[in-house]
């Protein structure tokens, strides 16, 4: 269970970015955060795995607050939370088996990390894990010669070789084509199911978070202002979440008053 209480994220003297957030994610589940730029939903990922310090407020995962960990406490409680990044976040020189371990290195002494030294249960369950997405007759590959969506799979068996307790996803499909975008949603989803694990997942596609997630966070200007089903999330709804945001730029949504345009034709 993810439990945040009142977050708040300023930098510096400036506005918050994040404003009293309050949000629970409870176990299995898959949530997507959505909103136009600039309504905190990067920042929120990042503030839960401490890429950026949070302000004030509380972020519990499992029962430990992690806004009160610091060194080798906070290096542990990291090891429990997986991150699949928009732009991959590959070491492209290093083969497919190599980028997937380093989501072993918080669990290995150095000298295993520097020489690739690797324990037979890791190499054994990357092989596992890959085979799961379709990647393992690429264990040998380099990454920078892989297509995006390939990248994109390497980057979540990476997170899970973390054995995560929770897995964020940071826009996860906005580098993909449209048919690319909907396999890896739908492995995020399979994978929720099938390891029992909470996925929070901030997604620019409105139409492909009300198809593959079971709750929407919707967020504007640091607030969360809808939280609920992809069915509970009307033309109004989208209305206020994306106000003075064109259609076209909504990822894929439509607002009430441009279908009423349509529907008076």
């Amino acid at each position: 269970m993810l439990r945040i209480k009142e977050l708040v994220k300023r930098y510096g003297e400036e506005k918050a970015v994040l404003k009293n957030l309050n949000l629970e994610v409870p176990g299995e589940s898959v949530v997507s955060i959505i909103g136009a730029s600039g309504a905190g939903k990067s920042t929120l990922l990042r503030c839960i795995n401490r890429l950026v310090e949070p302000s004030s407020g509380s972020i519990e995962l499992n029962g430990t607050e992690l806004t009160k960990l610091e060194g080798k406490a906070l290096r542990l409680a990291r090891r429990r939370i997986g991150m699949v990044f928009q732009g991959f976040n590959l070491i492209d020189r290093l083969t497919v088996m190599e980028n997937v371990q380093s989501g072993r290195l918080g669990y290995l002494p150095a000298w295993r990390a520097v020489t690739r030294n690797y324990p037979q249960e890791d190499i054994d369950r990357a092989f596992h894990l890959m085979e799961r997405v379709g990647i393992a007759h690429y264990a040998n590959k380099r990454a920078d010669e892989l297509s995006g969506g390939e990248r994109q799979r390497v980057g979540v068996v990476r997170a899970l070789m973390q054995e995560p307790e929770i897995l964020l996803a940071d826009e996860p499909t906005a580098s993909l084509d449209p048919k690319t975008s909907r396999q890896i949603m739908e492995l995020l989803r399979a994978l929720a199911s099938e390891l029992h694990l909470p996925v929070l997942i901030n997604i620019h596609n409105v139409n492909e978070a009300k198809e593959y997630t079971q709750r929407i966070v919707g967020m504007r200007f640091g607030r969360i202002i809808f939280d609920g089903e992809p069915t509970d999330l009307n033309n109004d709804a989208m209305d206020e979440i994306y106000a003075g945001v064109p259609a076209e730029e909504r990822g894929g949504a439509e607002s009430s008053t441009h279908l009423r345009e349509v529907a008076a034709r």
